[in-house]
């Protein structure tokens, strides 16, 4: 008999009492069963600069309050990692919503949507907005109920008696969201009195949260919290109007179709009123893209239309949409591509990584796109690049010439940026910021971010036309938000108009195509745990399965497939044929 160990290395054993958690960086530690995983935490990384909020307990996100029964591995997963500052915020949340009912119960709380500098836009419904003073003891009490350090505790309730305990509340939006919920219980969050369901995990206790503040902005006030990049500090208070003036205007459109979360959302799925829903969304859709175009001819002299917004946000539909609106007005587009004007491979920039930075500005040829921009506009013949994007070398396209009726449409992840189109008065530019700004919330307390949206589009066009799995796009995801968080942005205020490319409706839809996506993500992958966090989500939305109802010009026909735009090109015909003309005269 062949054995792999001598016989002599076998011997007879105590059985052992502890449990061991072996960390990658600090070996292994044990301790008595019972222990959570907060005391392993606090005695591996007694000297943590930034503070741990949770733990990966071999793959699985767990809280500190998790309680390992058998030997593990784990790693900590503090403030600087996307799922630790999810932890934070929603922590965080639940500390303002005890300290505001300690304070104002006759009153609730509305959180609506999210800002870029850090923080949560939320308003005071039942009451006046709080003043100034009233804003200051809010935040006075929020410090106090953190330096109790007081728990925060888990409940796992059946489905019936959640939905009770809120109805009882009268938290109506709460009673909605499960009515559909496909699971038979709910987990809640308490801190004091306070009691509610807050979609992700939470911090042990208050004392971990102490990097925040309260700031007015009328007529509502912020909640801030820091990035991730930096998650010891808040980033200084921004003024937003363009962009708090488009979510307020979803706000209203929403009240319009009578939709104001993801319970009544699922109410007209289930009632089968659907159909009705998707006509509205699109029409407001197609009316705000008429008063773009009507923006654009009362300046009566632009000539360059600049598009820029972060990945997914549908803006290669909205930029032929718009095509389409101006050719209706009278007035020829001509698109040129921003991403024919990379410079060759061997001079890109590289990150600090070391890795080529596409999305820099200066992987553009800045210059030539400018130059090319001015002699455009002079009525000159200009050879367009072509940017061979696997060779990685410019090639050149047709020589055009613009009609003294076109104006230039151009897209691109710069579009914003002052460096592009410099030099031209501004009364000759347009520029337009999109981005899927969706304030459909879960309920009252759990927004739906705008990422999370961005990112299940992505997941589904890339798996229908790029051939990428959803690992691959969530693998990626990271780098892509990092360009968004550079370069885009902080001009996002630059824009003269904004267009939210969000659909209520779109969730419910896009569910049906990215949820069998992400269950292939295997357990053993590095993006096993952001697909079950997003399949969790999508789980709240009943399906929309019949993609026949959606419209083929719809903006969420770029991700779904079976746009009727995908082969308009309409512009460059019409330059070169002016081209050739003047050559033959």
């Amino acid at each position: 008999m062949n054995t792999a160990t001598p016989d002599k290395a076998i011997r007879p054993a105590q059985p052992r009492t502890t449990v061991q958690v072996t960390f990658p960086d600090r070996g292994v530690f044990e301790g008595p069963p019972g222990t959570s995983m907060e005391a392993f935490i606090r005695a591996a990384y007694a000297d943590a600069r930034i503070p741990i909020v949770a733990a990966v307990v071999d793959t699985t996100l767990r809280e500190l309050t998790y309680v390992p029964t058998r030997d593990v591995s784990a790693r900590p997963v503090d403030m600087s990692t996307m799922d630790g500052m999810r932890i934070y915020r929603r922590s965080l949340l639940l500390l303002l919503l005890a300290a505001f009912e300690d304070l104002y119960p006759e009153a609730r709380l509305v959180v609506e949507h999210s800002l870029t500098f850090g923080g949560y836009y939320c308003e005071v419904e039942g009451r006046d907005p709080l003043t100034p003073e009233e804003l200051e003891r809010l935040e006075a009490h929020m410090w106090e109920l953190v330096e109790q350090d007081l728990p925060i505790v888990k409940e796992e309730v059946p489905l019936e008696e959640a939905r009770r305990l809120f109805q009882e509340r009268g938290a109506d939006d709460k009673v909605r969201l499960f009515r559909f919920r496909e699971k038979d219980y709910v987990t809640l969050y308490r801190l004091k009195n306070t009691v509610d369901y807050l979609h992700g995990y939470m911090v042990p206790s208050t004392g971990y949260i102490r990097v925040f503040g309260l700031a007015a902005y009328e007529p509502g006030f912020v909640l801030r919290f820091p990035h991730r990049h930096e998650p010891l500090k808040l980033q200084p208070l921004t003024h937003l109007p363009r962009l708090v003036s488009v979510f307020r205007q979803h706000s209203r459109w929403m009240e319009l179709m009578n939709v104001t979360d993801v319970g009544s959302l699922n109410e007209k799925i289930h009632e089968g009123k659907i159909q009705e829903l998707i006509l509205i969304a699109e029409t407001l859709h197609e009316q705000c893209l008429a008063n773009i175009t009507r923006e654009i001819i009362q300046r009566g002299n632009v000539r360059i239309v600049l598009i820029a917004g972060p990945s997914s946000s549908g803006k290669t539909t909205f930029s032929k949409r718009l095509s389409v609106q101006l050719l209706a007005s009278g007035i020829r587009p001509f698109a040129i591509s921003m991403d024919d004007y990379f410079v060759e491979r061997e001079k890109t920039p590289r990150d600090e990584h070391g890795n080529y930075d596409f999305d820099s500005p200066k992987a553009l040829d800045i210059d030539l796109l400018n130059e090319q921009l001015h002699a455009l506009l002079r009525g000159e013949e200009v050879t367009l690049p072509r940017f061979d994007f696997i060779t990685g070398h410019r090639e050149w396209g047709p020589t055009v010439r613009l009609h003294p009726d076109q104006v230039i449409i151009m897209e691109g992840i710069h579009g914003l940026n002052p460096l592009i189109a410099q030099s031209i008065p501004q009364e000759h530019t347009f520029r337009i910021y999109v981005s899927a700004l969706t304030v459909l919330n879960l309920d009252r307390h759990n927004r739906i971010s705008t990422t999370d949206t961005r990112l299940i589009r992505r997941i589904v066009r890339d798996a229908r036309s790029r051939g990428r799995n959803a690992e691959g796009t969530i693998l990626m995801w990271e780098s892509v938000r990092r360009a968004e968080r550079l370069y885009i942005f902080p001009y996002q205020e630059h824009a003269d108009m904004m267009f939210n490319s969000a659909l209520v409706y779109e969730l419910a839809t896009l569910r049906t195509y990215a949820e069998p996506l992400l269950l292939q993500v295997e357990p053993t992958s590095p993006a096993y745990m952001e697909a079950r966090r997003l399949v969790s989500f999508l789980r709240w939305f009943l399906p929309h399965r019949d993609g026949t109802t959606i419209p083929n010009d719809s903006i969420l026909r770029e991700f779904i497939g079976g746009s009727i735009l995908d082969e308009f090109n309409i512009g460059v015909e019409i330059a070169q044929a002016h081209a050739w003309r003047a050559i033959d005269s």
